[in-house]
């Protein structure tokens, strides 16, 4: 009786183990591992976040800082009614907080694309960062 040796186990590797993993794993890694390189996309994500509240804020505040001089330049405006109202009252009301509403809907849809942007180049999704995910 012969007895056959199992077959000798042969190792199977790739010919292309020097390949360079993507650019967003090591975008990822780098934040998570919170390195120097991590920490100037996390800069870079602040900033434009930053820069956005700052043109915002600018826009509302040249708008509001507006009206006091409109109506002291102008004080024949002030002393306009409709319907027994004053229009700075009017402007008040119906003006500016309608401005301010819609400045948050727009600060709110760029800080949302910057995020967006941002998860696409760390290729992290959506829902991990607090975005809601658009399908």
């Amino acid at each position: 009786m012969m007895t056959q040796s199992p077959p000798r186990r042969v190792r199977i590797t790739s010919p292309r183990t020097s390949v360079r993993r993507s650019n967003s794993v090591v975008v990822a890694h780098e934040i998570n591992e919170q390195t120097l390189l991590g920490e100037v996309y996390m800069r870079s994500l602040v900033r434009s976040q930053l820069r956005l509240a700052v043109v915002v804020l600018t826009i509302l505040g040249l708008f509001v800082a507006g009206l006091p001089l409109a109506f002291h330049f102008a004080p024949s405006l002030a002393e306009i009614e409709v319907m027994g109202i004053p229009v700075p009252w009017l402007v008040l009301g119906f003006v500016v907080y309608p401005a301010f509403v819609s400045m948050g809907w727009v600060y709110v849809r760029h800080a949302e694309r910057n995020e967006a942007r941002f998860a696409e180049l760390a290729e992290v999704p959506p829902d991990s960062i607090g975005l809601p995910s658009r399908k």
